[in-house]
């Protein structure tokens, strides 16, 4: 699909308030915990508190008993299990047979309050054989007297192991002429996103289940709930409401959905299921603790010659995304460089701890952190500045890497050189007075999965439908989920464009599963590339209809004709043709309304060897940023001053959006880097709450200056690429090196706390290594 416009463009490129904001700051935006219906229950979970036990039994009596309670639910009623990789299905909506951490649900209950079910469920009776835990990642990598699930490798925890190779690594480093090792250390982190799960259900007496539910993938809750409650998809109905932020976190489908609906059949009420803070946490599915060695080699030019990787992933109790993000952390290595040889073992092991799962960036942070503070050092020992030693190792455009990615556009170099521009860096770099210093981090990531999660049935993955009748507004049919993130707008501002009309025409509808077409939701950086190519296609298609109604009217062929403002006239005649209604009205004299659909299906990508989908996409982006920081050395606090963000995501379509992306993405970056942790006394979650868990304040924010330097892509909707997780990426390495260059000290343990730069400063002073005359 062509990418570049045919003519110039008159919104996309501008700063495009979103659609949905008037209702948003109004407070009449309806989110899932809005919405009622009459005649609800209220749901509620009794959780486990185990980390690791074999239900002996559950007694339910009392708790059935209860004036008020309407059904009391455990795990043997809907026991098959499910997931969202239809190749690893190993959760259940309640524990079946045994409890894998604390916060696995247990039972459920439907009540006429929430009184009522809270005390339900403290009337439940449980009998268990408590188990080994297995709160370590390590103590998992070798056979263990009780798995945590019979599905783990050869009597181990480990869930999945991934082995690639390509090129010769063991030769390359017996040339290199320099060499690092770099071991990281991440905590987990989670999304800390600002609505609760919530969801609601009714089962109604014509056979239907409606569930509306606060996610990011409608169509995989709408599998999931068929597989789990036997129930077919077409008497299942699913509605996403706004979305109040999901960063991954609500990308699968959820045990408390499934639970929430079953309730719903079970009672025949509508039922309501919101999760508190601490809910959330135990649901989790945030970034993955990890523990990564990576090895680089460098020849006597500065040329990379070989990454050797390996990295241990705590994935917690299930296994959620974890085969890809055992992949993503290997090979999301490979750009934004040219590395000939390379080498990778990840295992990512269960754990009795609430599961990891997918987060902004997914796979790509902790690795990249890693990466690039191995660059760094390299830079420094070779005596190159770290700008000029990534440029030597740019990715070239149009080209594969060796384990067959293929890059079609990419501006790195731009991004490289407008950020060592605007940032001052040739006279700050090594310059800046002890503790106070600049950091360079660089970033690549996917533009949308190319490999969809289901091979069957083969499908678009995605699909736009527009309608538009006499009145002249455009509905527009998506289950591209907007979860914030400005994807509604993009959808309505791609229409408008194509078809020359005011914003105020089309109307974005929400999400339906009785009448939004497939897409495979918001995850994966892959809305702006597939639904925008799809929406572009159906636009063309409606427009073509159009423009076949105003060359009715004016008496000259179509191909004469052109889109105008508000109008379809003669090429270069613009006050020679007719109104869009006017061309629209004609069209729809033989078929009455009009309507129009597009479809986006990413080309074959990737080799033949095991895991070879793993991280191909239709397009990458790209970015380097500047950190500069201020440390006090006395207390080890520091601030982050300001970062200069150079990022290539293609053609901008909504700058006002791809700002705020990047900026709500070095906002989360820095909570991975400064502070934000899941914090466990073994098994056990200490800070299940936002009081606790230590989102950055508004006044840590450092000023940020947004660079967008990238080209068109020619696959992209008008050349535009992904702008909602990439951005992050390239922030934390970027103020991890500007702390080195600030005070002489590596920090390879996240997050790098006020502590921990005392004792990275103690260190050195015992080493005796001065810095900056310090």
């Amino acid at each position: 699909m062509a990418s570049g416009p045919s003519r110039p463009l008159r919104l996309l490129g501008t700063k495009i308030p979103y659609v949905e904001g008037p209702l948003k700051v109004t407070g009449r935006a309806e989110y899932t915990d809005d919405i009622h219906r009459p005649g609800e229950l209220v749901g509620r979970l009794l959780r486990s508190p185990w980390p690791h036990a074999r239900l002996r039994s559950i007694d339910v009596a009392a708790a059935r008993a209860t004036p008020g309670v309407f059904a009391v639910l455990t795990g043997e009623k809907y026991p098959t299990p499910f997931g969202v990789l239809p190749i690893t299905h190993d959760e259940t909506a309640l524990a079946v047979g045994k409890v894998r951490y604390i916060g696995d649900i247990v039972a459920a209950v439907a009540a006429r309050d929430e009184r009522t079910a809270e005390e339900a469920l403290a009337k439940i009776r449980i009998d268990v054989e408590p188990l080994a835990d297995y709160p370590d990642p390590q103590t998992g990598l070798s056979k263990v007297a009780e798995p945590i699930h019979a599905r783990g490798l050869n009597g181990t925890n480990v869930q999945k192991e991934v082995v690639q190779h390509f090129g010769d690594v063991d030769a390359a480093f017996a040339r290199a002429a320099r060499t690092v090792r770099v071991r990281g250390s991440f905590v987990g982190v989670t999304h800390a996103f600002t609505e609760p799960l919530v969801t609601l259900a009714e089962a109604t007496p014509d056979g239907r289940l409606t569930v509306w539910s606060a996610t990011q993938v409608p169509h995989y809750l709408h599998r999931s709930l068929s597989e789990v409650l036997g129930i077919p998809m077409h008497r299942i109905r699913v509605i996403k409401p706004e979305v109040g932020g999901g960063f991954g976190g609500k990308s699968d489908p959820l045990p408390h959905e499934i639970v929430c609906a079953a309730l719903a059949v079970e009672t025949g009420r509508p039922v309501r299921m919101l999760l508190d803070r601490e809910d959330v946490f135990f649901t989790n599915h945030g970034r993955h603790p990890t523990q990564n060695d990576v090895r680089i080699a460098l020849d006597a030019d500065g040329r990379i010659l070989a990454y050797d990787i390996e990295a241990v992933i705590d994935g917690g109790a299930w296994s959620s995304f974890g085969t890809v993000t055992t992949y993503y952390n290997g090979v999301l290595a490979m750009g934004p460089y040219t590395v000939p040889n390379f080498r990778y073992r990840g295992r990512r092991v269960y754990t009795t701890k609430p599961p990891s799962g997918a987060m902004r960036a997914h796979g790509g942070t902790n690795i990249r952190y890693s990466v690039e503070v191995a660059l760094d050092r390299l830079a420094e020992e070779t005596g190159v500045d770290p700008f000029d030693l990534r440029a030597r190792n740019a990715l070239p455009p149009h080209s594969l890497t060796v384990n067959q990615f293929r890059i079609t556009s990419t501006s790195f170099l731009k991004c490289l050189a407008v950020a060592r521009e605007r940032s001052g860096w040739d006279s700050k770099f090594r310059r800046l007075p002890f503790g106070r210093g600049v950091g360079l981090g660089c970033g690549f990531y996917i533009s949308g999965s190319n490999s969809p999660i289901h091979f069957t049935p083969k499908m678009p993955q995605s699909t736009v439908h527009l309608k538009v009748d006499m009145d002249g507004g455009i509905a527009v049919h998506s289950m591209q989920a907007d979860i914030g993130q400005g994807s509604n707008t993009l959808l309505a501002a791609i229409v408008a464009e194509v078809l020359g009309v005011d914003l105020e025409r089309v109307h974005v509808q929400r999400v339906d599963s009785d009448v939004s077409p497939i897409d495979i939701g918001s995850y994966s950086s892959r809305v702006t590339f597939m639904m925008g190519n799809a929406a572009r296609e159906a636009a063309e298609e409606l427009r073509g209809k159009i423009v076949a109604g105003a060359a009715a009217l004016l008496g000259v062929p179509a191909e004469g004709l052109e889109v105008g403002h508000e109008r379809i006239h003669p090429v270069g005649r613009p006050d020679a043709g007719v109104p869009f209604l006017d061309a629209l009205h004609r069209a729809m004299e033989s078929t009455g309304a009009l309507q129009a659909t597009g479809a986006y299906r990413s080309p074959t990508l990737g080799g033949t060897f095991k895991g070879a989908r793993a991280g191909t996409a239709p397009a990458y982006t790209f970015s380097a940023y500047v950190a500069e920081v201020d440390v006090d050395v006395e207390t080890g606090e520091y601030r982050v001053e300001k970062i200069w963000a150079a990022f290539d995501c293609g053609r901008v379509l909504n700058r006002l959006a791809v700002e705020g992306q990047v900026e709500g993405s070095i906002h989360m970056g820095l909570g991975q880097l400064m502070g934000e942790s899941m914090n466990y006394r073994a098994s056990r979650l200490f800070n299940p709450s936002l009081l606790e868990y230590k989102v950055p304040a508004p006044q840590q924010m450092p000023e940020v200056e947004i660079l967008l330097v990238g080209d068109d892509d020619p696959e992209g909707p008008f050349g535009a690429k992904e702008a909602g997780e990439g951005p992050l990426i390239a922030t934390l390495p970027a103020v991890g090196n500007a702390l080195y260059d600030a005070v002489g000290c590596r920090f390879l343990e996240l997050p790098i706390t006020p502590d921990r730069v005392l004792k990275g400063l103690d260190l050195r002073a015992k080493e005796g290594r001065r810095w900056k005359g310090a």
